[in-house]
């Protein structure tokens, strides 16, 4: 049985201008896949994806954003409490904002969140974990996350958020590699 407990509650919540503050990330990892063709291996990334509990489709871990903790541990705790990873935050994606039909209370009435997320690489996948009861973890490939994100802010951090910062860091190691085999010059 799992020791980790999920923080319920929205007494520590934060909030800022009528929002909601969330925090959350994309857990992800690389796998080696072998080109058929070939027979050489390719660096394929996938993204870690749950299931949603109010509807179709899947989602990354996200939640309420607390007063006693950092947004960066904010969402370290959800990346746990809902998917049962543990990794190193590698890149912060952007803020998003959306509106939640289900998030509604005294101080947000019309339901508007916004949500720092994270680029989580996922160091360990715990066997137990606090939501374990109510939530399956599925590992996607790019496009089939894009296909089964049920919200469009999140397929918005999945496209111009974590994908360009995988570009970038894709492009920054292909010059370091690059440089280094080029000739030195006296």
């Amino acid at each position: 049985m799992s020791e980790l407990v999920a923080r319920t509650g929205r007494q520590l919540q934060r909030y800022k201008d009528g929002c909601r503050l969330i925090a959350g990330c994309i857990p992800f990892r690389y796998i080696n896949r072998v080109e058929n063709d070939t027979g050489t291996y390719e660096k394929v990334v996938e993204v870690l994806m749950i299931n949603s509990t109010s509807g179709p489709n899947l989602v990354f871990p996200k939640g309420g954003w607390e007063n006693d903790e950092t947004v960066e541990q904010a969402a370290v705790r959800e990346a746990v409490e809902e998917a049962g990873v543990r990794g190193d935050l590698m890149h912060f994606l952007g803020y998003y904002s959306f509106k939640s039909k289900t998030l509604q209370d005294e101080f947000c009435p019309e339901g508007l969140c916004k949500a720092a997320m994270f680029a989580l690489l996922v160091k360990e996948e715990l066997q137990f974990w606090p939501e374990q009861s109510t939530r399956q973890r599925s590992w996607l490939i790019i496009p089939e996350a894009m296909e089964r994100c049920r919200h469009q802010w999140m397929r918005k951090a999945l496209e111009e958020g974590f994908l360009k910062w995988q570009e970038d860091t894709l492009k920054e190691e292909n010059h370091l590699i690059s440089s280094d085999l080029s000739p030195e010059q006296d």
